[in-house]
């Protein structure tokens, strides 16, 4: 623009400043370090998805873990193990029944009739008739022996118990026990000693071996008066082991 007689410009716009950083008089401001890309992760299997992460196992999980092994096997082999056992107790009961079977067809097999009655003299003083003559088991002491009986006085005939007629039962004693019931005796415990299952006899019991000197209430007015000799007909139907 001109100027008029060295006089300075009229109307002049201020100029911008430029600032120059010059590396001798300060550093230039740090630069933020790069950002490293997301790394791609490798695609699971679907086995490694199936798979289930192992615990550690510690002292305090080993009952825990102790019983979580009880558990599964209880649970995946409690059927099959209560079928065995139902199985091998069936197969005990159908076995102790066979047992019984061909004890029994052996007893009546062995068993026979005396043809030629005779009596045979204790040196206690009992006399016996073999009967019959068991092929079964002789009792020891602690068997059950189960025995029809019928036992009457002899000198009167009066009869104080019979389990061969009506709907009595037979009776059962363990051997060696005592006190006896029901007629039972002691001289009626030592023949059975000498019996088998499926015999039968025909007995005559002293008074010292039969209710002695004070006789016997046996209920419902049967008595048997003292010193009495006895008659009985024994016969064993079973000798088998006492329950416990």
């Amino acid at each position: 623009m001109a100027t008029f007689f060295g006089s300075p410009p009229i109307f002049s716009l201020p100029l911008p400043r430029t600032h120059h950083i010059s590396s001798s008089t300060g550093t230039p401001p740090p630069t933020p370090p790069p950002i490293p890309p997301p790394q791609s992760q490798p695609p699971v299997s679907n086995e490694a998805k199936q798979q289930k992460p192992i615990k550690p196992v510690t002292s305090s999980t080993k009952v825990e873990s102790t019983d979580w092994i009880a558990t599964s096997l209880t649970r995946r082999f409690g059927l099959g193990a209560g079928l065995a056992w139902v199985g091998f107790l069936a197969f005990g009961v159908i076995s102790e029944q066979i047992k019984t079977r061909l004890e029994v067809s052996q007893q009546e097999a062995n068993t026979r009739n005396v043809e030629k009655v005779e009596e045979v003299l204790l040196p206690n003083g009992i006399r016996y008739y073999e009967l019959k003559v068991g092929g079964g088991a002789s009792p020891r002491p602690g068997d059950l022996v189960v025995i029809d009986i019928m036992g009457k006085v002899e000198d009167n005939g009066e009869v104080f118990v019979n389990t061969f007629e009506g709907e009595k039962r037979p009776l059962a004693l363990v051997m060696g026990s005592r006190p006896y019931s029901k007629g039972v005796c002691e001289g009626i415990e030592y023949v059975l000693k000498t019996m088998k299952a499926g015999g039968k006899r025909k007995v005559i019991v002293p008074p010292q071996l039969g209710f002695g000197e004070n006789g016997a209430d046996l209920g419902t007015g049967v008595q048997i008066p003292p010193f009495a000799t006895l008659e009985y007909i024994v016969e064993v139907d079973k000798v088998s082991i006492a329950p416990a």
